[in-house]
């Protein structure tokens, strides 16, 4: 694999023009940022599939398009289906000796949101895995159906109000938990799984760097935050990040053939979801004397989770 070396973020952000910047993405969508890290983190030639959902439909309208690689999509729930019958077909003509160039080095990579990923296409991934394809899934992470309408999804965290989960006199908003789409991935046995953010940009990078270096499927899941449906100002989408990831509502770290668990960022200053939530429209009704039990209920979740997280990392199993 042809890695690109990490020096700085300025060099870093335009080592190559694989992803082209005239797309419509939402301002302050952090999709193309996700993206643009991963096309630059390696100079190998590129077979990209994408699920529908905001990255497909801002990106490709014809006859126009952002990617200068290899690009495929198919429907909702198809990106690992594709990319995998990509690889398959690769391989076997590579057997063949049928390839203009036999020795290219090529890398499959799929995109998908979280509605796509978490709910209607998770059977086709769990499919590709189970049959070991050779491919890295990204998922981007902004925990709703952006792309229709701002409906939740089962990546939606506990609290957070969307069009099909509303908070109102008689309810809170969704009254589920996030599920842990990178534990559930680890548990199919994928060599390497990681959960990342773009604020972490070094650490994103390196794990895409690992996930393409590894044979077999590799998946990674991505926070994305998106100012639209989580409702702050677009200029602020790092700084909600940030606060992402120092709040450890998402913590960032990987886990390896399944079970070996590594912390990949420890917050020096730990702050309460609080802040976060505060921070983003979503969540404002929990502010309200009646809903504030919900803001200690997800704290106390946190926690416990973190606490997990070391103990898993400190037994080394």
């Amino acid at each position: 694999m042809a890695i690109t070396s990490i020096k700085n973020l300025k060099e870093f952000s335009t080592n190559n023009d694989r992803f082209e910047g005239a797309h419509t993405l939402c301002p302050g969508c952090a999709h193309s940022m996700i993206v643009r890290e991963l096309m630059n983190c390696t100079d190998d030639n590129l077979v990209i599939s994408s699920n529908t959902g905001c990255l497909e439909v801002s990106t490709a309208v014809y006859p126009f398009t952002s990617w200068d690689t290899s690009w495929i999509h198919i429907g909702f729930e198809n990106a690992a289906t594709a990319v995998s019958g990509a690889e398959a077909m690769h391989k076997a003509r590579k057997r063949k000796g049928t390839l203009k160039d036999n020795d290219a080095p090529v890398k499959f990579v799929a995109f998908g949101g979280d509605g796509s990923t978490y709910d209607i296409g998770f059977q086709w991934l769990s499919g590709a895995v189970e049959r070991g394809h050779d491919f890295t899934y990204i998922c981007l992470d902004n925990e709703n159906y952006a792309n229709t309408g701002g409906q939740r999804s089962s990546a939606t965290p506990i609290g957070a109000t969307t069009t099909t989960a509303q908070a109102g006199s008689h309810s809170y908003g969704k009254k589920e938990k996030k599920k842990d789409m990178v534990a559930i991935m680890a548990a199919h046995g994928a060599p390497y799984v990681a959960q990342l953010a773009p604020n972490k940009w070094k650490a994103m990078a390196k794990g895409f760097q690992k996930a393409l270096e590894t044979e077999g499927p590799c998946f990674i899941n991505t926070v994305s935050p998106c100012c639209t449906e989580w409702k702050f100002d677009p200029k602020d989408t790092i700084g909600i990040t940030d606060l992402a990831t120092d709040s450890l509502m998402f913590p960032i770290y990987e886990i390896i053939d399944g079970h070996e668990l590594n912390i990949l960022y420890r917050p020096k200053n730990i702050i309460g979801v609080e802040e976060y939530m505060g921070a983003q429209g979503r969540y404002k009704h929990l502010f309200k004397p009646e809903n504030r039990h919900i803001i200690d209920k997800v704290q106390q979740d946190v926690n416990e989770y973190w606490d997990y997280l070391q103990r898993r990392e400190e037994a080394r199993i």
